[in-house]
């Protein structure tokens, strides 16, 4: 079972996803793409020395998901899925 991240619906918090020991040497995250379900709104997102960063708001209360695309400069292509559960705190 995957675990899920609470998230509060009035909350405006960054999530991460860590791509540094994916990636061979020399490769770099040349465009990335982060989506989301269930309401929530990704507002900004960056590529930070080997990792994705987005800040995220919003939500329906219930489960939602964030998913981030990457491809890299060897051409490589990606996606990670973090779950969310939007509910007040």
């Amino acid at each position: 079972m995957t675990s899920e991240i609470p998230h509060d619906p009035n909350a405006r918090l960054d999530y991460g996803w860590d791509w540094s020991a994916w990636l061979a040497d020399g490769e770099a995250i040349t465009s990335h793409t982060v989506t989301a379900t269930g309401g929530l709104v990704v507002e900004s997102s960056a590529v930070i020395s080997g990792s994705v960063v987005a800040w995220v708001s919003g939500g329906t209360p219930g489960r939602a998901s964030l998913t981030v695309h990457i491809v890299t400069s060897a051409g490589r292509a990606d996606d990670r899925t973090t779950r969310v559960l939007v509910q007040h705190r």
